[in-house]
Order: structure tokens, then C-alpha cells, then sequence
């Protein structure tokens, strides 16, 4: 993978050279090995490559045999071979042995419809210079970024936000409706990004611009069937058989790389899987295996993690992690992820890719993508808890619970998160008198999340498992904490259990075979008897969560005193400072603690706010 940019004049002007060159060159980290570009009358295409694939002939941009079709793409097309066979067939000529080429000559023979055959993790541009137009896509789960806006008549797009900035009509300016979304839910939602007017195509989208026109339509969702399976369901081996047999083939796809491939072993389930399912894909074949230790003894892993190395016979390396390092990797978190952040988890991301890259490889599988694909999380449990003991008494907090429910999700007993009701007083009286005054313009339930259609009249756990896939995995996990966290070292992450097939077949599956009684990931654990040691299969769930805004408070930073001072937060104008003052307070006091994930550090988002706003020189609230 690498960073695209680029920049499309739909009134027809040229595209300044050294414009794009600062925007693609703000993207060196996703691409150190590599740059290149492609100049038109109203074009202009730039790339940065980290050369994986083909590495003497993969570069980019590419185009089809006649030049009229110019692509440039940050990702991989696993199933490239399969689909190179079919467009040989056909009488399409190929160049090099890289797995993107593919792309402009599959719109050249299916135009825009061939989206739904690819399987990778991708987000691409290509530009029709025939029909002048611009197709630009994402990958299905949202792996890889891709970032837009318009100005002046260009429409400008790139793999990261810091490149569009480059463009001197873009405004820096907060977008308050995704500050409010960050209070409320797992993170930004797209097609929201923390600046205003710059926005994240949603995952499973393409966007078609032309001069009249700018259009985005969806290609893929995660769909779920009506019914609980409970009339055409099949016997349990048929799921766990296809479960691994995809599994197998997800895996395979990932280790095609023309350099070493690497993975993580945090000491669960998911990333001990993927381990189990590569040696034995490759038994001859020694393997290098990446974790991270804790100085803290109660959240450290790493007797688990040795285990799984010695399972399998991987030349583990570790990073060990302790909690000072997060004030000093804080503003680094913020500036490539690009947004303000709930927890500090990503400080430790930083440091595991960063050994990565270190010990010499660029590519790593990660096993990110199972919780919400097998019921993973807690509250999958706690639903079922609910669902077994009825609703609670009612009163007139819950009725408008409820209305906001039907409202944010067509169903009055979902509480996803957090009661979003409750939540906006809390909300209503950190913002300032300012922010408060334009609160009915911006607050966050006011958009439409999501399609309620695709979660009516669906098993419980299949709600809560797509509101997870839109809401917390593609603008959170898969992002600063996946692939902005590992290309701040340029490294790839790759993500085994977010094969396109594989999800497909998941979606089929029966509810039960999913969360079993109180098991999660009951067919996943089945699926794992033959590959992971069993004191890693039935281990309780570990929810990894580092420390909170109380103890940074406790440690004194310098800068973070400077940060929170009453003085800063009256002038940058975003909250109240008066209240601020009496959250230091609280969360100072020893007898205070947050149960995280489950408690919203309230704290922790202003914090990490002030260092975004700090960061992108983005202005004060007036």
C-alpha cells in the first residue's frame, strides 16, 4: 500500500506541478521507496509507493495499452491473478507483474461494474481521459483511506488529510457535527472528518466526477439476512468447514508479497489463529511474530504471546511498552491520526509498528476485524442479558431513551455505546456558551448514521454486529489505530478476518453460531481447536485498555497543564472552561476512577482536541 493524491480541474485549468508534488510528498511515510505522476490538461495524479509487489516494475501511476486510462492506487487486489487470466482471455495486455495493473483494464472492459469482483484492501483513482471523467473507490470494510473536497471548481482527494491541506484553498476549520460524533460514538463517522468540508468516502462507495457532475453511489454493505437462519439453516460443519476453508484462502491472499510477511500475536484468539492458519499453509517455513509487553503486570500479555511463538515456531520479536511513553508519543498519535481520539492505545500501536519496521519488514497481518464479525465484544452478551430479563422499569428517562434509540437506529431497545439522551445534557454543558448556542445545528444524532433498513427485523446479534462494522471498525479501528498507526512506519497491515469472501459467507451465518449461549465467537473457537493452543482458545476475553485522562493528570506534564489551563480553554472557545476546571478536579482526586471502555473519558477527548487543534494550526471557536 502507499498514498495517492490528486487533483481534478472541472472547469478544465492545468493542475499546478509543484502543488502536487507538496501534496504527495506530505505522504513519504506511506511511500519511502518511490514517487511518480501523471500531468493532464485538467489532471493531475501523485503517488507515493512502498514497493511490495513487483518491485522493480510496479510503479506507478498505470495506464491501459493506448494511455487513455490513468490509475494510481493505495492498497493490494489479492485476487489480481484470477481476474489478470480472465482480461488475458479477453485480449488485455499487461506490463508488469503487479497486482493493480489490473485496474484500467478492468474499467476498460466493465467500466464502472467491476468493483463488486475485486477482493483487497484498496482506495483508487482513475481517470477516463476519453469520457474526462474521474472514478475514484474504497475497499469494501473501509481499510484503506480515502479523503476528498472541493474547491473553486477542483475536486482534490488524497490518501491523507495533511496532503488536501497542502492546497492553498482549503480552509482549516473544525467541523463541530464531528466533535459531537466523538462524544457519542466510537469515533468520527464518515462520510465526517474533524474538518469541516473535507470528508471520508464511506467504505464499500465510489465516487464518478465529471465537469457537471460529482456523484457517489455504494457497491457493497454488509447485509444480514431477515431471519434468524431458523428455515434454511444447514448443519454446524458446513459453517465451520467454510469458515476455515475461507479462512485458509483469506490467509494465503495476504502472504503474497515479493518481500517478507509478518504478523501480530497479541495473545488472544484472533491474531493466534491467523498464526496457527500460517503455519500451516507454509510448515517448512519459519515466520516472524511481533507483540507487545507491559511493564504493568495485570495488562501484560506476554506469557500468552510466547506460547503461540512456541506453537508455531515464529521468531517472535517484542517492544516493551510502559505507560510514560504515552505522554511522549501523544502529539505524534494525533498528527497521523488526524483527528482527536477517545483512548491513548494508539501510543502503543506506534511503538509495535515501529518495531516492525525496525526488524526489517514492511508487511504485517493483524487480526483486527473478528469482534465484529463473531460477536466478540461484551455487549453482544450483555443483549442477550437484556433480552433474558426484559426491559427495565419504565420511567420517563427511559421513554426518551427509547424515542432517541428509534430514532438513531429504528429500534426503541438498542443502546449502543451509550444512552445518547443522557449523554447530551453531559454533552450541552462541556461545549461553551458559543458552541451551545448553535448545539441544535451540529449535535450528532441529527444525521442519518445509518441505512435502519439493513438492522429491521434482524437477530440482535446481527444489529449490533453491523452497527459495530460502520461505527467503530472503519473510521476507528481500521484507521488511526490500523493503518494510520502502522504507516507512520511504513508498514502495511493486513487484515485476514476482512476478506471480501469471507465476510459474505459470515453474513450467512446463524446468529448462534456467532454467540453460543455466553461463547462468542463460538464457530471462530471450533474453527481454532486445530491451530492454537487451548489455553489461548478458552481464556477469558482480555479487552486491552491503557490509562485514561486520570493518569495523565496524576503524572504533572508540563505541557498538558498548559494545554488545560483555564487561560487555553477560554481562548480556543470550544468548551467551558469553568467546567474543565471541575473535570480536573474530579478526575485528579484519587478516589476517582473510569471503567474503561465502558465509561466516556470525557477528559481524554478534550485533551486529545487541544493537541489536534495545536497540531493543524486550526483555528479558535468565534
Amino acid at each position: 500500500m502507499c498514498g495517492i493524491a490528486g487533483v481534478y480541474s472541472r472547469e478544465g485549468r492545468g493542475v499546478e506541478k509543484d502543488l502536487l508534488r507538496r501534496m504527495t510528498e506530505t505522504m513519504t511515510c506511506r511511500g519511502p521507496d518511490d514517487d511518480g505522476y501523471y500531468h493532464g490538461d485538467s489532471i493531475g495524479l501523485g503517488f507515493r509507493r512502498l514497493s511490495i509487489i513487483d518491485l522493480e516494475h510496479g510503479r506507478q501511476p498505470m495506464t491501459n495499452e493506448d494511455g487513455t486510462l490513468v490509475s494510481v492506487c493505495n492498497g493490494e487486489i489479492y485476487n489480481f491473478k484470477e481476474l489478470k487470466e480472465e482480461l488475458r482471455g479477453k485480449g488485455h495486455r499487461f506490463r508488469t507483474n503487479c497486482d493493480v495493473e489490473i485496474l484500467v483494464h478492468l474499467y476498460e472492459e466493465y467500466h464502472t461494474g467491476f468493483l463488486s469482483r475485486l477482493n483487497g484492501q484498496f482506495a483508487f483513482a482513475i481517470w477516463d481521459s476519453r469520457r474526462r471523467t474521474l472514478f475514484l473507490a474504497r475497499d469494501q470494510a473501509g481499510i484503506a483511506p480515502l479523503f476528498y473536497t472541493r474547491v473553486n471548481g477542483r475536486f482534490i482527494f488524497a490518501s491523507t488529510i495533511k496532503a488536501i491541506l497542502e492546497h492553498p484553498g482549503v480552509r482549516r476549520e473544525v467541523n463541530p457535527v464531528a466533535l459531537d460524533q466523538l462524544f457519542s460514538f466510537p469515533a468520527v463517522i464518515s462520510p465526517n472528518t474533524m474538518f469541516k468540508d473535507i470528508f471520508s468516502l464511506k467504505a464499500g462507495h465510489s465516487i464518478t466526477v465529471t465537469a457537471e457532475d460529482c456523484s457517489i453511489s455504494e457497491y457493497w454493505d454488509l447485509i444480514f439476512p431477515e431471519t434468524d437462519h431458523a428455515s434454511h439453516d444447514h448443519p454446524e460443519n458446513h459453517y465451520i468447514e467454510g469458515l476455515e476453508e475461507r479462512l485458509f484462502k483469506s490467509v494465503e491472499y495476504r502472504m503474497i508479497a515479493d518481500v517478507p510477511v509478518g504478523y501480530y500475536l497479541s495473545g488472544g484468539l484472533d491474531s493466534s489463529l491467523i498464526a496457527g492458519l500460517v503455519k500451516h499453509l507454509y510448515p517448512a517455513g519459519r515466520q516472524h511474530s511481533f507483540s507487545m509487553g507491559f511493564v504493568q503486570e495485570d495488562i501484560d500479555e506476554r506469557s500468552h504471546q510466547q506460547l503461540m511463538a512456541r506453537h508455531v515456531g515464529s521468531h517472535h520479536h517484542e517492544v516493551l511498552f510502559d505507560w510514560f511513553d504515552i505522554s511522549s508519543r501523544f502529539r505524534d498519535m494525533i498528527f497521523h491520526a488526524e483527528t482527536p481520539l477517545k483512548e491513548t492505545y494508539d501510543t502503543c500501536s506506534l511503538a509495535l509498528s515501529e518495531l516492525v519496521r525496525q526488524t526489517g519488514f514492511k508487511v504485517v497481518l493483524t487480526g483486527e476485524g473478528s469482534d465484529e464479525l463473531f460477536a466478540g465484544y461484551y455487549g453482544y452478551r450483555l443483549d442477550q442479558t437484556r433480552r433474558a430479563f426484559g426491559p427495565e422499569a419504565g420511567d420517563i428517562y427511559n421513554t426518551l431513551e427509547e424515542e432517541e434509540s428509534r430514532k438513531l437506529w429504528g429500534d426503541p431497545g438498542l443502546v449502543y455505546e451509550i444512552k445518547q439522551y443522557a449523554l447530551k445534557e453531559t454533552k450541552e454543558a462541556v461545549y461553551s456558551a458559543a458552541m451551545k448556542a448553535h448545539y441544535p445545528d451540529f449535535e450528532a444524532a441529527r444525521e442519518t448514521l445509518i441505512d435502519k433498513a439493513k438492522i429491521n427485523n434482524r437477530h440482535p446479534v446481527h444489529k449490533r454486529s453491523y452497527l459495530d462494522f460502520k461505527l467503530r471498525l472503519g473510521d476507528h479501528l481500521l484507521s488511526d489505530h490500523g493503518d494510520r498507526a502502522a504507516y507512520a512506519n511504513s508498514v502495511e497491515a493486513r487484515y485476514p478476518f476482512l476478506d471480501a469472501d469471507l465476510m459474505n459467507f459470515v453474513a450467512t451465518m446463524p446468529p448462534r453460531l456467532k454467540l453460543n449461549g455466553m461463547v462468542e465467537k463460538y464457530a471462530l473457537k471450533q474453527v481454532a481447536e486445530k491451530h492454537v493452543p487451548p489455553a489461548i482458545i478458552h481464556r477469558e476475553k482480555f479487552g486491552f485498555v491503557a490509562p485514561g485522562s486520570p493518569y495523565l493528570l496524576k503524572h504533572d506534564i508540563e505541557w498538558l497543564n498548559d494545554l488545560l489551563s483555564h487561560e487555553t480553554i477560554k481562548r480556543q472557545g470550544y468548551f467551558d472552561p469553568d467546567v474543565v476546571e471541575r473535570l480536573k478536579k474530579i478526575y485528579s482526586s484519587d478516589s476517582f476512577s473510569l471503567n474503561l471502555p465502558y465509561d466516556n473519558d470525557l477528559l481524554m477527548i478534550i485533551i486529545s482536541f487541544g493537541v489536534f487543534l495545536d497540531v493543524f494550526g486550526m483555528p479558535d471557536f468565534s
